[in-house]
C-alpha cells in the first residue's frame, strides 16, 4: 500500500491462522457513518512500527478497518465459551470484536495482536448490536493507562475513534454516542477458549492449542509434558495478575472464564473502579449481589477460574500433574506481591533478605492500618513512596514503620515532577466528570489532562531501581 510506510518495526505476522478455522469465523467491520479520531497511543504503536501512520491512514486501518500489509486479510471472530458468575455457557464468542491484526513486538519478537471492541456484529452477538459506546470506551483508555501506570499487566488501549452513530443502553442514558475501540494485546486465548474444546471432546485441537500458546503467546519450547508446563505458566501469570490487582487497589469487576487469558494480561474493561479505601468487600459490578468479585475475592476467584483451566485439560492430561500446577498458585502469589508492592512504594529490599517474606510483613501491616483508618488508597502510597511516612500519620501506622526499616528508598527517590503536586487516583467521581465534559461540551481537555497525569505517575514509578 503506497501510504502505508514500511517503518522496520512493522513486523506482520498472523500466527493466528495457523490455528485453523474451527478456532474462529472471518467477519467484516461495520460501516459506520462517520470515523471521527478521538485518541491514538503512539507509545503502543511505535513498539509494532505503526507510529508512522497519518491519522487519515489510522482512521481507514481503525476505523474502516482496510487489513494492514501482510497481515489477516478479514478479521476473525475467536470462539469460545466460558463460566459466567460460575455459570456455565456455551453461546460466547467474540460478539463485538475480532481480531484485526498480529505482529512481532520489534523490542523483544512478542507476539502483539490488534483486537478490537464495538465493531459490529458476528455470528457470537446474539441479540446484540455488536456496537460499543462511546462513554464505555473513554472508560477502558483510562482505566488501561492507570493499570500500566500501576504495574499491572493490561492491554493497552490502542485507538478509539468515534462512529457516529445513537446507542440505546438499558443501564445508562440513551440515545448516547458510540466508539469503536482497538486493543493491543498478546492474544486473547481466553480459559474460555479451552472449556470450548473440552465441551466438545475435541483432543486433537487440545493438543494443538497447548503447542501453539507455548510456542506463539509464551516462546517457549514444549516440555516434556507440554500440558502441564501450559498451565504452569498460566499459574505464574495469573497469580501475578491477582497481585497486581491487589496493589493497584483495583476491582475488575467480571472476572469470567472468559475474561481471564491464559497469559495472564487484564482486559476487557466493563464495571470497573479502582478503590477509594482498603475495603475487601467493594464491588464494581451492580449485579454483583454476592459480591463473587469484589476486591478481597480477586484472588479466589482468579484461582477458581485457572482450575476450570485445569479441568480443561484433564480431556490430553492426567490430573497429579495438574493438580500439583494449581497447588503453586498461593505461593507464586506471595512472591509476586513483594515486587509489585516495592515499585509502588518506592523501595528496595536490602541484598540477600527474604524479599518474599518481607514483602508480605509489609503487606499485612499496610493492609490492616488502612482498614483501620480509612486512609485514601492513593493517598497512602503516594506520601510513603521512598519508605518514609510522615509524622501525621499517628500510632495506627506503628506496624508499617517497623515493616519499612529494613528497606532503602529507590535511587531517586521522590526527585521527580510528579511528587511535587497531589496523588494521581482514578475514582468513579473523576471518570463520571471527564464523560460528563464530552457529552455535554464535546470538551476532551479534562480526558487528555488526565491521560497525561496518569502517564506522569507511570513514569514516576518506573525509575531506575523500582521493582515489578
Amino acid at each position: 500500500m503506497a501510504d502505508f510506510p514500511q517503518a522496520p518495526a512493522y513486523m506482520p505476522d498472523p500466527a493466528v491462522l495457523k490455528l485453523g478455522d474451527s478456532f474462529y469465523d472471518p467477519v467484516d467491520a461495520a460501516d459506520f457513518p462517520q470515523t471521527v479520531l478521538r485518541f491514538r497511543n503512539d507509545r503502543a504503536a511505535a513498539e509494532v512500527g505503526l507510529d508512522t501512520l497519518s491519522d487519515d491512514a489510522w482512521l481507514r486501518h481503525f476505523g474502516r478497518f482496510a487489513p494492514l500489509p501482510g497481515n489477516l486479510p478479514r478479521p476473525l471472530a475467536m470462539r469460545y465459551h466460558g463460566h459466567q458468575f460460575r455459570v456455565y455457557n456455551p453461546e460466547l464468542g467474540d460478539g463485538r470484536g475480532f481480531t484485526f491484526a498480529q505482529m512481532r513486538r520489534g523490542a523483544d519478537g512478542a507476539l502483539m495482536e490488534l483486537g478490537t471492541k464495538g465493531s459490529g456484529q458476528t455470528p457470537w452477538s446474539r441479540f446484540g448490536d455488536g456496537r460499543l459506546t462511546l462513554k464505555g470506551g473513554v472508560r477502558e483508555v483510562l482505566a488501561t493507562e492507570m493499570l500500566q501506570a500501576l504495574g499491572v499487566n493490561t492491554s493497552r488501549s490502542f485507538s478509539l475513534v468515534e462512529t457516529g452513530e445513537a446507542l440505546e443502553r438499558n443501564d445508562e442514558p440513551s440515545p448516547t454516542r458510540s466508539a469503536v475501540l482497538v486493543r493491543m494485546s498478546h492474544g486473547q486465548i481466553r480459559i474460555g477458549t479451552f472449556q470450548r474444546l473440552a465441551y466438545h471432546g475435541d483432543a486433537e485441537n487440545m493438543r494443538r492449542l497447548v503447542d501453539w500458546c507455548l510456542a506463539e503467546l509464551f516462546g517457549v519450547v514444549a516440555a516434556a509434558d507440554p500440558v502441564a508446563q501450559l498451565l504452569g505458566l498460566a499459574v505464574d501469570r495469573t497469580a501475578r495478575l491477582a497481585a497486581s490487582y491487589m496493589v493497584a487497589g483495583f476491582v475488575h469487576g467480571v472476572l469470567n472464564t472468559d475474561n481471564i487469558n491464559v497469559t495472564g494480561e487484564s482486559f476487557d474493561y466493563g464495571p470497573w473502579r479502582f478503590a477509594a479505601t482498603f475495603d475487601p468487600g467493594f464491588t464494581a459490578a451492580y449485579f454483583d449481589h454476592a459480591g463473587l468479585y469484589a476486591f478481597g475475592r480477586q484472588p479466589d476467584a482468579i484461582l477458581w477460574d485457572v482450575a476450570q483451566l485445569a479441568v480443561s485439560l484433564r480431556l490430553i492430561s492426567e490430573a497429579p500433574p495438574l493438580i500439583a500446577q494449581l497447588e503453586r498458585f498461593e505461593a507464586q502469589f506471595r512472591h509476586a506481591y513483594a515486587p509489585l508492592l516495592q515499585r509502588r512504594l518506592g523501595i528496595v529490599a536490602p541484598t540477600g533478605a527474604d524479599a518474599t517474606e518481607l514483602g508480605w510483613t509489609l503487606k499485612d501491616a499496610v493492609e490492616q492500618a488502612l482498614m483501620a483508618t480509612g486512609h485514601a488508597i492513593d493517598r497512602f502510597f503516594f506520601d510513603g513512596f521512598g519508605g518514609a511516612l510522615p509524622d501525621s500519620y499517628g500510632a495506627d501506622w506503628d506496624a508499617v514503620r517497623a515493616a519499612l526499616k529494613p528497606y532503602a528508598p529507590v535511587p531517586r527517590g521522590r526527585n521527580h515532577p510528579y511528587f511535587t503536586g497531589a496523588p494521581c487516583a482514578l475514582l468513579f467521581g473523576e471518570v463520571e466528570e471527564i464523560w460528563a465534559a464530552i457529552d455535554r461540551a464535546d470538551d476532551w481537555g479534562p480526558f487528555q489532562a488526565k491521560v497525561a497525569a496518569i502517564r506522569a505517575l507511570g513514569d514516576a514509578l518506573d525509575q531506575p531501581g523500582c521493582h515489578g
